[in-house]
């Protein structure tokens, strides 16, 4: 596999190219999109013949037997996170974002709070307040080292927030959370009583020098705890939106399952067969060496940004998404951006979009070939060149 291999995209409905001029005004043309969350690189090819296999049959029927399905997810998760997982506690929704929302669902009524630590994965907020509950925003700070730190003991949480969702590995920040933070997430969830949305789908996408733990290995969250995972940002394979809700406790269990049923969830069958197929060891061993090829793209990116004064790149530890500072230039969001959009020609999303704590930062996704990466960090130094 090569990861320097460009496709071109444009043309292929996808958000990422065709929609970024209607988002920012870039032409996919010209532009380069580094906003929406998936990658310029192609599947590994075990998924690829997964689908393969599917065209030659002609079958695109309901899935049915999910047995190879759920012993895939089963191994992935012991053999990549030490996790032991009953097949039979997994469910299948359409991606993680419908998950989320069927949770809200079956574990909260309109007008419940919803707690998160903020700046986080936009997505979160949009779901809950179009759900009618209310967004609980605990602010995180910038640590000495440049990292985010979650001051649980200062929040406010009020007697109506029911769930907390944490986004672990986080984005937009690429923060890979240490066990004695997870386990103080555990207490504070504990303590507050709400109910523990672990959000993990960036949990294969670890830089070297970092480990993902799973929420799961936590100590005493087994009665609050519903993980999400998905292949669909490892593998980069989200259209197939196919995601897994993995749930221990039986009371908690049976509500879930309740809720999937009243709402008519099923899964899709292109991402059962594309995800059974990337839980396997070739699906592994794509997943090191892209692994590897991002460590290098991080470094050539962070070295271009580390060049233009009043630019930050917060640490970066995990996921393929880098956040950026610019409250070092004096500028506006809206100078940085005629900047970097006018000029530049480049999409990264906007920090406020994260919500609270997000006004001067920018993220950027970095996965896609090098040469693009070198090209976006021309363009930046060109567009901040009378700062140097």
């Amino acid at each position: 596999m090569s990861f320097d291999e460009i496709i071109d995209r444009r043309g292929a409905h996808t958000v990422k190219w065709d929609g970024m001029e209607g988002f920012c005004g870039v032409s996919p043309q010209e532009g380069l999109p580094m906003w929406v969350a998936d990658m310029e690189f192609r599947p590994p090819q075990v998924a690829l013949d997964a689908v393969q296999r599917m065209i030659e049959l002609g079958s695109f029927g309901y899935f049915g037997d999910d047995r190879a399905y759920r012993e895939a997810v089963r191994w992935w998760a012991e053999a990549r996170h030490g996790v032991s997982i009953d097949p039979a506690h997994i469910f299948t929704t359409n991606g993680l974002v419908n998950a989320i929302a069927v949770i809200l669902e079956a574990f909260t009524a309109p007008g419940d709070g919803v707690v998160v630590f903020s700046p986080v994965y936009h997505a979160f907020g949009r779901v809950v307040r179009t759900a009618g509950r209310e967004l609980i925003e605990c602010e995180m700070a910038v640590d000495e080292a440049g990292l985010y730190r979650m001051d649980l003991e200062s929040y406010d949480i009020p007697d109506h927030a029911k769930v907390l969702i944490l986004c672990t590995p986080h984005n937009p920040a690429g923060r890979v959370w240490s066990r004695a933070e997870l386990e103080e997430v555990a207490a504070f969830a504990k303590r507050h009583d709400l109910l523990l949305v672990s959000d993990e789908i960036h949990q294969d996408i670890v830089l070297p020098g970092h480990r993902h733990i799973p929420t799961a290995l936590i100590e005493g969250v087994e009665d609050r705890l519903i993980t999400l995972s998905a292949a669909s940002k490892t593998f980069n394979i989200a259209g197939a939106h196919t995601g897994q809700v993995i749930i221990a406790d039986a009371g908690l269990r049976e509500r879930f399952a309740a809720r999937m049923a009243g709402l008519g969830v099923s899964p899709n069958a292109i991402g059962m067969h594309m995800t059974t197929a990337a839980y396997s060891p070739a699906g592994a061993e794509w997943v090191d060496e892209m692994c590897e090829y991002l460590a290098g793209n991080l470094e050539v990116f962070a070295d271009g940004i580390a060049a233009i004064p009043g630019l930050t790149l917060m640490p970066q530890e995990g996921t393929y998404l880098s956040w950026v500072s610019f409250e070092g230039t004096g500028m506006s969001l809206d100078e940085v951006l005629e900047r970097i959009q006018g000029k530049a020609r480049i999409a990264p999303s906007p920090g406020p979009s994260f919500g609270t704590g997000g006004d001067h930062w920018l993220r950027f996704n970095i996965a896609m070939p090098r040469p693009q990466i070198e090209e976006a960090v021309r363009r930046l130094q060109e567009a901040f060149a009378d700062l140097q």
